[in-house]
């Protein structure tokens, strides 16, 4: 029982005393907090006392700057002021000025007319009668001398001109080399094997048949042995039977469908060659900025001869000696040289448009865009239209130069080319025909109807016509056989 209650007791009394270490350990940290905040405002008061120091410092800087920046705008304007100021007293000063030499010069007419009126006085003629008078005296006096001077000018011009033109016609031959002989055309094929031919020829000669129809070419396979001889007046036509052929027989497959693919795909490769045969001919005279359809068209005289001479040599030849003579005579190089080199440019659609070919060239170069000056020249160079331009006239001349030297022409060559031209001509005048070639030389005409035009009656009645035709407008030795074809070709594709 004693035990318990000094347990009670020490509880109690451990409680009171833990009580009061806890009570005395609160009021300890109070006190200590209190201190720590009365540090930090007197810390936070010195900052703020610091910051506005700070504030006021800059402020009055800031001011200074402004009151500097103010009276240097001050000091502009006032020096503006004064600027203005003395460009009006300038201007007036000039104003003055003009009104006193307006008013001098007023008094210098008024004096020089005054004084003119007492001349007229005293000689008694007015100004236009003296200066009509004055002017006889001077002619009557030196009317004979004149005439003399104007004579011997004249004549010294006359022959300057001559031995010039002379000199510069022979300097430009001079500097010029050129081969005399074109190349020609190639013709013929040679075979590679006996048995090629008869492959060439095919069942019944469908496979040939089919050749002449894509071409419009006659193939010759018995003629020449080892060879077959390609004839058509139209060398490019000629150019691409060749490679179609050549093509096939490398291949070895010879069917009509096989034909067709082939000799498209050579005339495709023919069309690339002629126009780059016309971009290699202008970069070899130095000319640029030509279109593109001028220089495909440029490109096929490659293949066409003039009187047996080779169109696009004889243009390229014409080029260089033009340019050097337009140097010598100071004339524009560049107009000479490229409508020199476009000049028989109209020979290359001769058989599909009618009319003169340098007619022709020149359409075809206004058309392009080319100036003035070009079509001009490329028109006159022929004699039914004058030369007005020095490019024009040595575009003549240089034209007259290359084509009269000897071997540079044959004439027989262009009277055969304009007859097998003619003869096609004639052929396709007629409604419903689809295409005409003139092959064999001249002595056939082979005609493709259009199925749905013309039917097999119509194509007998055809015939009979187009050689009365010929007939009538034509001169030709021996006979030409009219063969109009009329085919009709089912086509469907199976999917």
């Amino acid at each position: 029982m004693i035990e318990g209650i000094a347990a009670i007791v020490g509880l109690i009394v451990g409680v009171g005393g833990k009580f009061a270490y806890d009570k005395q350990r609160t009021s300890s940290s109070k006190h200590s907090a209190e201190k720590v905040v009365a540090r930090a405002e007197t810390k936070a008061s010195e900052i703020v006392l610091k910051a506005k120091d700070e504030a006021l410092r800059i402020e009055q800087e800031r001011r200074k700057e402004m009151q500097k920046t103010e009276n240097r705008l001050a000091d502009r304007e006032s020096s503006l002021d004064k600027k203005l100021d003395e460009l009006d007293r300038r201007a007036k000063k000039l104003r003055k000025e003009e009104d006193e030499v307006d008013s001098l010069k007023n008094e210098i007419r008024e004096i020089r007319t005054r004084q003119q009126e007492k001349l007229e006085k005293i000689a008694g003629l007015k100004k236009k009668d003296a200066a009509e008078k004055l002017l006889q005296m001077t002619e009557r006096d030196v009317k004979e001398d004149l005439v003399g001077l104007v004579t011997k000018l004249q004549k010294d011009a006359t022959d300057d001109a001559e031995e010039r033109a002379q000199l510069v016609i022979l300097s430009a031959m001079e500097r010029m080399a050129s081969e005399v002989t074109a190349e020609r055309t190639v013709t013929a094929v040679k075979l590679t094997d006996d048995e090629m031919k008869g492959r060439i020829i095919g069942k019944e000669g469908r496979n040939i048949q089919a050749m002449q129809r894509a071409t419009g070419v006659d193939f010759l396979v018995d003629d020449t042995p080892g060879m077959v001889v390609l004839s058509s007046f139209d060398p490019i036509r000629r150019q691409v039977a060749r490679m179609g052929l050549e093509m096939l027989m490398k291949d070895g497959r010879i069917h009509p469908g096989r034909i067709e693919e082939v000799f498209a795909k050579a005339e495709k490769q023919i069309e690339k060659e002629v126009l780059r045969a016309g971009e290699d001919a202008a970069r070899e005279v130095g000319v640029t900025g030509i279109p593109k359809d001028l220089l495909q068209l440029l490109g096929e005289l490659k293949y066409r001869t003039s009187y047996g001479q080779n169109v696009l040599m004889h243009s390229t030849e014409m080029a260089h000696m033009a340019g050097l003579i337009a140097a010598e005579i100071g004339a524009n190089v560049r107009v000479t040289k490229i409508a020199t080199l476009l000049h028989d440019i109209g020979k290359a659609v001769t058989h599909k448009v009618e009319g003169k070919h340098h007619h022709i060239g020149a359409e075809l170069a206004r058309k392009a865009g080319l100036s003035e000056d070009i079509v001009h020249a490329i028109e006159a160079h022929h004699d039914d239209i004058e030369a007005t331009t020095p490019e024009a006239l040595v575009v003549r001349v240089c034209d007259a130069i290359s084509a009269a030297r000897p071997g540079a022409r044959n004439i027989s060559a262009e009277n055969f080319a304009e007859r097998m031209r003619d003869l096609e001509n004639i052929a396709t005048g007629f409604k419903g025909i689809d295409k005409a070639y003139a092959i064999s030389a001249g002595r056939e005409v082979r005609v493709m109807v259009r199925p749905e035009s013309i039917d097999d009656l119509s194509a007998i009645k055809l015939a009979r016509d187009i050689a009365t035709k010929i007939e009538s407008t034509m001169q030709y030795p021996g006979t030409i056989k009219v063969n109009v074809i009329r085919e009709t070709r089912a086509i469907e594709f199976a999917k």
